[in-house]
């Protein structure tokens, strides 16, 4: 697994002469439907299994509470292979009952400090269930139609977004930052907000 996130992260960097000239981000070509109405679209492409998401995700939950009133934010797990599709389920599974907002940051610590596997079913049900989840229901949502199909989703936005490494932040279905292209995490964060300006003048 590693091995394999090596090679995607020197994908990716060879990807980055794409980016605007001296600009933290880059265009996604094609651009991609939205489905945030009149609001701003934010999404983070992520995976559990990846150190730098694990990391930028404090200065998320930081700007996260911070939202704008015209902005809204989702996360897409990212799937790569089938091995990453095992934590887009996990995530999904979580998401359809409801629990994704309370258990996302302890997912992150189980997977990249305590090196839990979560995305191994009967694990993760264990571990939920320390945390008074249901194991019945959440065993129904990880085996769940609505899960399949959330998963097929996440695995097809990867591709049609174009995304060629973990975290990527995409504004409006337009511009994508990540802290590969401004080579740091709270640059990321800053980056994201100047992208959300320019699609909200875009809209304008």
């Amino acid at each position: 697994m590693k091995f394999f996130y090596s090679v995607v992260f020197l994908l990716f960097l060879s990807w980055l002469p794409m980016a605007q000239a001296d600009q933290g981000y880059s265009l996604v070509n094609p651009p991609q439907p939205t489905t945030s109405g009149k609001k701003i679209e934010v999404l983070e492409f992520f995976y559990y299994g990846c150190p730098h998401c694990y990391h930028l995700q404090k200065y998320l939950d930081l700007w996260l509470k911070k939202l704008p009133k015209d902005v809204e934010f989702r996360y897409v797990p990212t799937i790569f292979n089938d091995e990453w599709m095992k934590l887009a389920k996990t995530y999904y599974a979580l998401d359809v009952m409801g629990l994704e907002p309370r258990l996302h940051g302890a997912v992150y610590d189980a997977v990249q400090v305590q090196n839990i596997d979560l995305g191994d079913e009967n694990t993760l049900l264990d571990w939920a269930a320390k945390r008074g989840v249901d194991r019945g229901k959440l065993s129904a949502a990880y085996a769940s139609f609505t899960t399949q199909v959330d998963v097929n989703k996440s695995k097809q936005m990867t591709r049609s977004y174009g995304i060629m490494g973990t975290p990527s932040l995409v504004v409006d279905g337009k511009y994508l930052t990540s802290p590969e292209l401004t080579r740091s995490l709270p640059g990321t964060i800053t980056e994201l907000d100047k992208l959300i300006q320019m699609a909200r003048a875009a809209r304008h």
